[in-house]
């Protein structure tokens, strides 16, 4: 697939969404303590690697409402593109392709026109 497809602008705003939920998320859980509940912190030489973790405060409810929150939002988000009506119209050998297209057009987009 040479071409990128006219995508439905609701499945091309629904992508970039899913795409900004995921950034957000991502920032937020590298912001967030290791552990949701307090905990000691530990130190373990035994496995193959060292693996060391300092004590965790745990995160507020906030935190973990506004976590819960952005999954919440991003499953919306997964099931709407993944189950939108276009990819009835796109044949069968071609959907990863096209859904591939998808995923990566946000970043194309502006740079043709």
């Amino acid at each position: 697939m040479a071409v990128t497809p006219e995508f439905p602008s609701d499945l091309l705003a629904g992508q970039e969404e899913l795409h900004q939920i995921r950034s957000e998320l991502l920032a937020l859980l590298k912001r967030l303590p290791w552990s949701v509940v307090p905990l000691d912190g530990f130190s373990d030489t035994g496995g193959w690697r060292k693996v060391e973790r300092p004590a965790s405060p745990g995160w507020t409810e906030d935190e973990q409402a506004e976590v819960e929150k952005l999954r919440r939002r991003e499953r919306e988000l997964a099931v709407f593109v993944s189950g939108h009506r276009y990819w009835k119209e796109v044949a069968t050998p071609d959907v990863v392709s096209t859904r591939m297209l998808l995923k990566h057009v946000h970043g194309q987009r502006g740079a043709g026109d």
